[in-house]
């Protein structure tokens, strides 16, 4: 029997590297489990959102992993006989420092988040499996297997980040609701013979499905995406099954009419997929994130994306927990706010992939016939610059907001105008002692954030602990408050500063006064 830990994070992906990270700089001592022998893997998602850039600032990954990013907004988009050339300006996005996509492959993004927890002391231990999971009355009695043996230990927490076929979801009872896609997936690194240019994305809208082909291959130049109806042999979802035949993969590119020919496949695979909730993503001291708690079809880049939103929402409320006031509201309001999030996004992505993939024949009629139509409505839809950072609003979750969670607190009166609490606090230039910078470069750094209205009563930093920092911003008029909580949203705001309603809100979320009441009990699955 090994020493407890506060939080053990089961599984190694983008989410689970995450939540350790959030977890750790919040004040909790972490370990990080994954069944894998080595860190290595195809990657599957390619893409990282505004929104999830936003959240992973604070933890001081954001620069590294911009350096590995693509950031082109070209790409080609094929409909029938016509291509569409379209170079996308940065978006119409002014309250956030990150106005674009980023093509990044998953591994590089994993890559970055290890070596940020290695610089904290924290090692992933691969090879390490859970096999057994025992939700105790004061704790989780736990069972890793490796090839050092086996391990019992202790943890206050465990979170499942281990995809869709999650063990602690199992050992959870949490039930796991939707159903397969009748279509699938294949992923390929290729070597092509072709002239389409390599400095683009190639997005190809077919009868047969949708092609990607873009120079951002792991162990060759190209990686090829594409949709096809599912095999008749059963694959695990979450899993590569086996290799697809470089002819396979040539008829793929003919189907979509690209003039390219395989001449060298380095990796392939095909992938099953499934629509799925999680009936909830609480039980007890277990949680649920990523893959583990939803599973959605790749369109609309949101897997690793909602994953990591759902590490950065969870993290540091499992390190505070110990000292929160009312460590009920605290856990149970991770879902509260993040399962109605990951209901929407399934009711997104079915919608998306249902128009890019779907067998049917409305779908295959929209896409071979009515889109090649529409094609020069398409340069001048993407000049609506407003139009289109609404979309991508909506894709990065932008839009989110918790405005009934029970951190969202009003102060002494509702105060009018300005973002609310549960919003996103969004950023902007502020002047903070004489100096005009950026509200979001203000706030990268881990903890809560209190800012104070320029005439605001002075609220000293000496109060609270070192995951509270308080800004006077000289540029925001007023005598308000505002509170930010770690994951950038509004906890709390008052018109005026009350000590006592802020010291309350604090220990509330477990940045006050310790407690030393059990993790409690949530209720059964229903």
């Amino acid at each position: 029997m090994t020493q407890a830990t506060e939080v053990i994070v089961v599984g190694a992906g983008p989410t689970g590297l995450t939540l350790a990270l959030q977890a750790h700089d919040h004040g909790a001592r972490v370990r990080i489990v994954e069944q894998r022998s080595q860190a290595f893997r195809p990657s599957r998602a390619l893409i990282l959102h505004p929104r999830t850039l936003e959240v992973l600032r604070p933890l001081g990954v954001t620069d590294a992993l911009l350096a590995q990013a693509a950031r082109s907004a070209e790409f080609h988009l094929h409909l029938g006989s016509r291509v569409i050339r379209v170079r996308l300006p940065e978006f119409a996005l002014p309250d956030t420092a990150f106005p674009h996509f980023s093509l990044v492959r998953q591994m590089d993004v994993e890559d970055v988040l290890i070596q940020a927890l290695e610089e904290r002391g924290v090692a992933v231990e691969w090879g390490t499996e859970l096999v057994e999971v025992v939700d105790e009355a004061m704790r989780a009695r736990i069972t890793l297997r490796s090839l050092a043996g086996s391990e019992q230990t202790h943890c206050d927490v465990l979170a499942g980040c281990d995809g869709p076929e999650s063990t602690v979801r199992r050992a959870a009872g949490i039930g796991w609701h939707g159903g397969p896609y009748r279509e699938e997936v294949v992923l390929a690194d290729v070597e092509l013979a072709t002239d389409v240019a390599a400095g683009v994305s190639h997005i190809v809208v077919g009868r047969h499905g949708l092609l990607f082909v873009f120079a951002l291959g792991e162990r060759a130049t190209w990686r090829l995406l594409a949709t096809r109806p599912s095999g008749a042999d059963v694959l695990p979802f979450g899993q590569p099954g086996p290799p697809v035949l470089d002819g396979e993969l040539q008829a793929l590119l003919d189907d979509a009419g690209l003039d390219a020919r395989v001449t060298y496949s380095a990796w392939s695979a095909r992938y099953r997929l499934q629509h799925r909730l999680a009936s909830r993503f609480r039980q007890g001291r277990l949680f649920l994130a990523g893959d583990a708690a939803h599973a959605t079809s790749p369109a609309g880049g949101q897997g690793m994306n909602a994953g990591i939103q759902d590490a950065a929402n969870l993290g540091w409320k499992l390190a505070f927990a110990a000292a929160s006031s009312d460590r009920a509201s605290l856990l149970d309001s991770y879902d509260l706010e993040r399962r109605p999030v990951a209901r929407q996004l399934l009711a997104l992505t079915r919608l998306l992939f249902w128009a890019e993939a779907s067998i049917g024949p409305l779908p295959r009629l929209v896409r071979g016939v009515l889109a090649p139509l529409s094609a020069p409505a398409v340069p001048f839809l993407l000049e609506r610059r407003r139009l289109v950072a609404e979309a991508i609003r909506l894709l990065s979750q932008l839009r989110v907001s918790y405005p009934t969670s029970p951190l969202s607190e009003e102060g002494d009166l509702r105060s009018r105008g300005g973002p609310h609490t549960g919003q996103r606090l969004p950023d902007a230039t502020v002047t903070v002692d004489g100096r005009q910078m950026r509200l979001h470069a203000l706030l990268a750094q881990p903890g809560i954030h209190v800012l104070l209205g320029r005439d605001a009563t002075s609220v000293e930093q000496q109060r609270f602990g070192p995951l509270v920092t308080v800004h006077r911003l000289t540029s925001m008029p007023g005598t308000g408050l505002v509170a930010i909580r770690p994951d950038g949203y509004i906890g709390f705001r008052s018109r005026s500063v009350d000590h006592a309603q802020l010291d309350a809100w604090l220990a509330r979320i477990g940045a006050g006064t310790p407690a030393a009441a059990p993790i409690p009990q949530s209720p059964a699955d229903g």
